[in-house]
């Protein structure tokens, strides 16, 4: 484990209760594979699991997306120079471009309130929310794999 100099110290009681709710989706997430499963007469179809894994992820791999969708889960709805600046190194056609397959893919709305002047702002959807919210332990159980949190 790499530890960080800046790392977030938590107390005894918060890191129980974060390592716990890991521990509980990481259950969750068995009890899905067994159920997926079930349909496959109790074995698991790798070839269909991996490729389901592959499509579910694929956005999420991309170069700038998961920055693009974690700053609007973090920051909330942001217009395009906003994000622009908040997303150090990004071009403003690669934003446009990854914007625009986040709009496609039902993780983003694009809102245009009517001017003068126009004024465009980028939302999570609902599909967004919700994805953040599920990637949320992941997201712990890597902070604390990387010692970006740890306990007092």
């Amino acid at each position: 484990m790499i530890m960080s100099e800046n790392a977030m110290i938590l107390s005894n009681e918060d890191m129980k209760e974060i390592q716990s709710s890991v521990i509980t989706t990481e259950g969750m997430g068995a009890r899905i594979r067994q159920i997926l499963g079930g349909y496959h007469g109790g074995d698991y179809d790798m070839n269909w699991e991996v490729k389901a894994a592959v499509e579910a992820l694929e956005m999420f791999t991309s170069r700038w997306t998961i920055e693009i969708l974690a700053t609007l889960y973090i920051a909330g709805d942001r217009r395009f120079n906003e994000l622009r600046n908040l997303l150090t190194g990004i071009s403003s056609r690669t934003l446009s471009d990854k914007l625009r397959r986040c709009t496609e893919n039902g993780l983003i709305n694009r809102i245009v309130i009517d001017g003068p002047p126009v004024r465009v702002t980028y939302r999570l959807t609902e599909h967004g929310q919700r994805a953040g919210r599920l990637l949320g332990p992941l997201v712990a159980y890597m902070k604390l794999q990387k010692g970006s949190v740890q306990e007092k």
